[in-house]
């Protein structure tokens, strides 16, 4: 039944846009805000497309009427409507990388800056080249596959995903603003490159971390002085669960209250993966090195390499793994695998009758890591969350270095360290 003035005027907004349909194509959609926009489905050279005929009640119903019944007299004519005079604005307002800017305005006040960059970024780089100038009702499954496999062909299996993600997300948008009738990735299941299996890095079982300590404690290469230097390095990224680069380029003023009872290690967001700031809560043997290091280091960076304004070079301390006899074995990016497992085995006897829980939480552990949480609400998260808990765990797994015991969490019972 044909859509009547009454109904009209008196749709009300829902929290989702929804269609008041008239006939032959023409419908109304009443978005959230309450603007209420003209809109008429047709294909054309087999794809699905959308008109805009203005918003109601500027545009009223007959007139509405009287634009669908051009664009259909120009459809049984072979030309498609929306190449006719009078579209030109629509298409420059409604091409992908248009509505993409109009997607992404919306969501980065809710997203991290550094986060919101990488995805707009990701985007130009990728698939505004390909995608960007086309109207977005015309965009196909095969051409945003076309512009997948681009990114395919140098090997960057996950920004293909991300890239994939992206764009149905801003089709999802799209759809719910009545510029695109539906979104072509749902139709590439399968039809992706298969991630290459995670090759995760190499270390060591637990119960051989002491003799690889103590032969760290022995370490010796070229000169004392480097020696010590790279030794108290490679001890610093294990006591503090840091990746390489964080750790290289560690300067001394990034060090906060190394004489008081919270010393922490600001790393500020520009150094991390994830590109937001990262507090680390420092033990007690953390501290000693740090303090050392400021003390005794020329220059600004916590562990000079053989030029005190240049950083230790990234070779340095996986070279002196490779000289203790573990090549292959132990990489320093592994010790952050090797001490997530460390915490993820900690239990403690709780109840009668005894049952064992963990003693670390698995946020503590994630966020000393400085892992991304996939949920972006969550991510956008304070700094200093759980920072108290976690100082606690990097004095236990401190003190555990220097010989403490671990609780095996298959047999729920202590062992020596």
């Amino acid at each position: 039944m044909p859509l009547t003035e009454t109904q009209a005027r008196n749709a009300k907004p829902r929290e989702r846009a929804y269609k008041l349909s008239d006939s032959e194509g023409l419908f109304l959609l009443v978005q959230p805000n309450g603007t209420k926009l003209w809109r008429m489905k047709y294909r054309h050279s087999g794809k699905e497309k959308l008109l805009s005929f203005g918003a109601y009640p500027a545009v009223g119903i007959s007139a509405a009427r009287e634009r669908r019944a051009e664009a259909k007299a120009l459809l049984i004519q072979g030309q498609d409507p929306m190449q006719s005079k009078g579209q030109s604005q629509r298409e420059e307002l409604e091409t992908f990388e248009a509505v993409a800017k109009r997607w992404h305005d919306n969501r980065k006040s809710a997203l991290n800056p550094a986060h919101a960059e990488r995805v707009w970024s990701r985007l130009e780089r990728d698939v505004f080249p390909a995608l960007g100038h086309k109207p977005i009702s015309d965009i196909t499954a095969p051409d945003v596959l076309a512009m997948i496999r681009e990114i395919e062909k140098r090997g960057a299996l996950d920004i293909s995903r991300r890239a994939k993600q992206g764009v149905g997300q801003v089709f999802q948008f799209a759809i719910a603003c009545g510029l695109a009738a539906n979104d072509p990735t749902t139709h590439l299941r399968g039809a992706l490159k298969p991630r290459p299996r995670v090759q995760h890095m190499s270390r060591l079982p637990l119960s051989e971390l002491p003799a690889f300590l103590e032969k760290l404690r022995c370490y010796q290469e070229e000169g004392e002085r480097r020696s010590a230097i790279t030794r108290d390095a490679v001890m610093f990224a294990l006591l503090t669960w840091v990746r390489t680069k964080e750790l290289r380029f560690a300067v001394k003023s990034e060090f906060e209250g190394l004489n008081g009872s919270e010393p922490i290690w600001r790393i500020p967001a520009h150094r991390m993966k994830m590109g937001r700031e990262h507090l680390v809560p420092l033990s007690a043997q953390a501290t000693a090195i740090a303090k050392k290091m400021i003390a005794s280091s020329p220059g600004d960076y916590l562990f000079p390499g053989t030029h005190p304004d240049k950083p230790i070079s990234e070779n340095t301390m996986i070279y002196a793994l490779y000289r203790l006899g573990y090549h292959s074995r132990q990489t320093v990016h592994g010790f952050r695998g090797l001490a997530s497992t460390w915490a993820n085995e900690q239990l403690v006897e709780f109840g009668k009758p005894a049952i064992w829980i963990r003693r670390y939480h698995e946020d503590w552990v994630e966020m000393q890591l400085a892992h991304s949480d996939k949920d972006e609400v969550r991510s956008a998260y304070n700094a200093a969350e759980y920072l108290t808990p976690r100082r606690l765990m990097m004095q236990d797994w401190a003190d555990f270095l220097n010989g403490g015991t671990v609780v095996d969490i298959k047999r729920g019972r202590k062992r020596a360290a």
